[in-house]
């Protein structure tokens, strides 16, 4: 499942160079999470990153973008498509 971000982020921004897949973006108001590039940094680490550093806990499992490990790998896969042919 990709993350989400909530109300409760203090735009800190330590959570957006964490990110191995570049999902993380300042939005209008708070950091946001791109659901189509997160894969809650499978295949790059063992826990999310942005999840790990986030000093006031407001990045949880999105609701709206449910996804198993499969799913999640085969995002990662598609990410990193030309890496792998290089």
């Amino acid at each position: 499942m990709a993350l989400l971000i909530t109300d409760e982020c203090i735009n800190c921004g330590v959570c957006e160079p964490e990110c191995p897949n570049n999902a993380i973006f300042q939005g209008e108001e708070i950091y946001e999470i791109e659901a189509n590039r997160c894969t809650e940094c499978i295949g790059h680490f063992d826990v999310p990153q942005c999840v790990e550093i986030c000093p006031v806990e407001c990045i949880i499992p999105d609701p709206n973008h449910k996804e198993i490990k499969e799913e999640l790998e085969a995002k990662y896969q598609l990410l990193n498509l030309d890496k792998a042919e290089n």
